[in-house]
Parts: C-alpha cells; structure tokens; sequence
C-alpha cells in the first residue's frame, strides 16, 4: 500500500472520528446547560396581544405567568424532572407604591414534566402520561407538597432595588427580597430577576433556590435511597406584569414613575 493511500484513509478515518465526536457535543451540551430558557416567541406574541387595560396596574397576567421548578437526582438511577406551576394571584411593583406586593402559588395546579416546563428549564425528551401522574401525585402528596393542608404558597416582597449590572441577556437586573411561606413555614428568599418592557407588559424573569427540608418537606425517594430526588429545588419565576406609564431604565436598571 502506498504512502499515499495510507494517507488518505487516515485523514478519513480522522473526519470520522470527528464527526462522531461533534455529534456527541452536540448531544451533550442541551444536558449540561439547567439555565431556563428564554420564553418561547409564540408565548411572548400571545402576552403583548393581551388587553393589559383589564388587569389594575401592577397585577399579573394570571393566564401567562408560570412558575418552574427544576427537580434533580440523587444518582444516576433516579430522573431529573420539571414542574410547571400557576399563581392564583400577585402583584408587583417596582417602586414600592403603594408596596412591592406579594405572589399566591396555586400549588394544586402544579404538575410535572408539561412540555413546557422541560423546555424551559432545558430537560430533553419527554415523560409518560402515566410516569407523569405518577410523579405529580407523590409531589402533592403528604410528605412533599401536601397540597390539602397547604393550597397555596406566598412571597411577600419587603424590597426591590435596582442592581448595575444588566443580566445574560442584557437587561435591567432587581435584587427582590421577601418572605417565602411553603407548607407552612417561612423563610427570607432573595432573588435576581431582570426586567423587559414589552408593550403595556413588564416581563420579569428570575429564580432562587430553596432546600426542601427547610420547609418541612421529604424529599421522595425508594429503594433506601437508591432512586429519589434531590433536597436542593431550582425556582423560576417567569412573570407578566401589567405597566403602563412607568419606563425601566436601561443605565441602572432604575423604575422612574
């Protein structure tokens, strides 16, 4: 065989294994990245068509703001899941006037791994109707959400205050502290979110984290440990806030009335 040959069947041999090892990193990158996601487009258009003329300034969007929650694994035998949540009601306002408000969790309407909650928090694939109502009962249940006793969660905001450095995705960022109330216990929470002005809407993006324990919550899992999710909650709020006349300020991230 010649020189040449040999050659040309490395270099092919090469972009092979190249080209597997791309496929692979592109595989892979979606499941190394738990940042939620940029709101869909198709979601964003319904939100700004909206009438915010009928929601009191500062309200929310009720049938457009979500909660997601991101649900690790303690192991490789377990699932990472996603949940998505609406609020029963909430208000927001940047100012402090007449006060910053306050969000009300609807927890019976949280559900786990919607279509758009995986996506959001950036989980690939998709679960099982049955895996789904499986999973989504344990978390209402008694030892997790125990939604019966508990209907609802609320975070009071005590203060908003603008921050100078703008966020990933070049807005505006709050430093938004409050009072977290979950399953009856209350604990301080501060949280990053910027602020994106789209119409008569203000769209606010954030998260925190929250140790289940903490809140008197059991973390499922079976088999001593083997299968179960992790104490540690991922939270993000995604929220549509009716503001007119109010501008969000670019240089600082200042609301000027």
């Amino acid at each position: 065989m010649s020189a040449m040959s040999r050659s040309g069947k490395s270099l092919v041999r090469w972009a092979v294994c190249a080209g597997v090892l791309l496929l692979f990193v592109g595989l892979l990158s979606p499941l190394c990245s738990r940042q939620a996601n940029a709101e869909p487009k198709a979601a964003s258009r319904r939100v700004r068509g909206a009438a915010a003329a009928d929601v009191p300034n500062g309200g929310l969007s009720l049938q457009h703001s979500r909660t997601y929650v991101h649900v690790d694994k303690t192991n490789f035998l377990g699932h990472e899941h996603a949940v998505e949540g609406r609020l029963k009601s909430g208000t927001l306002h940047l100012s402090g006037d007449p006060s910053f408000g306050e969000l009300v969790f609807d927890m019976a309407s949280f559900d786990v791994d919607t279509p758009a909650a995986r996506k959001y928090i950036g989980l690939p694939g998709t679960t099982d109707n049955a895996t789904k109502s499986k999973v989504t009962a344990n978390m209402r249940g008694a030892d997790v959400l125990n939604v019966r006793r508990y209907p609802t969660a609320k975070f009071v905001v005590k203060s908003i205050a603008p921050l100078k450095a703008m966020s990933r995705r070049g807005l505006p960022q709050y430093q938004i502290d409050g009072e977290f109330t979950l399953c009856g216990q209350t604990r301080p929470i501060k949280m990053t979110a910027d602020a994106e002005q789209k119409g008569d809407w203000l769209h606010l993006r954030g998260g925190f984290s929250i140790q289940q324990t903490q809140f008197g919550m059991t973390p499922f899992s079976v088999g001593l440990g083997a299968i179960g999710v992790a104490d540690r909650l991922k939270i993000w709020g995604d929220l549509w806030v009716a503001n007119r006349n109010m501008a969000v300020g670019r240089d600082r991230g200042a609301a000027v009335q």
